[in-house]
């Protein structure tokens, strides 16, 4: 189940690549056309800029916009940036593993099941990328 931060974050990468090419857009836009707390938010952005995916202006007319274009940055890169692994178990993580200390991977059937389930998440997440993300209300931007 993805954390309450990662979900807020691809919903304000999403409304990010529904401005793409805008300019930059306040927070206090992202936080109420997305019902984020712009708290969290804050957070949120700045961790994806210190990512390379967002940048940002300062002053009049500032805020955050996409550093790369929504048609480049996969969901599964942006999950991982936010909210660390899309395996379901440390053990079958490709980016984040960690050995299980209560079983043996050769043998264990549920880490075979989660491999699977790992390998059939990653195909659909490397190939859905941000620009997929953009609700039907924010495309009439």
């Amino acid at each position: 189940m993805l954390s309450k931060k990662t979900k807020y974050a691809l919903k304000a990468l999403g409304y990010l690549a529904s401005c793409y090419g805008q300019g930059p857009i306040l927070i206090s836009e992202i936080s109420e056309k997305k019902k984020i707390p712009i708290k969290f938010l804050e957070t949120i952005l700045l961790e994806m800029k210190q990512e390379g995916i967002l940048d940002s202006k300062k002053g009049k007319g500032g805020g955050y916009f996409l550093a790369i274009h929504p048609k480049k940055i996969t969901l599964a890169r942006a999950i991982r940036m936010v909210g660390g692994p899309i395996a379901l178990l440390p053990c079958v993580s490709l980016n984040f593993y960690e050995k299980c200390e209560d079983c043996d991977e050769v043998s264990c059937g549920l880490n075979k099941a989660l491999q699977q389930t790992r390998d059939a998440t990653l195909k659909i997440l490397e190939k859905k990328t941000v620009a997929e993300l953009i609700d039907e209300q924010d495309k009439r931007r």
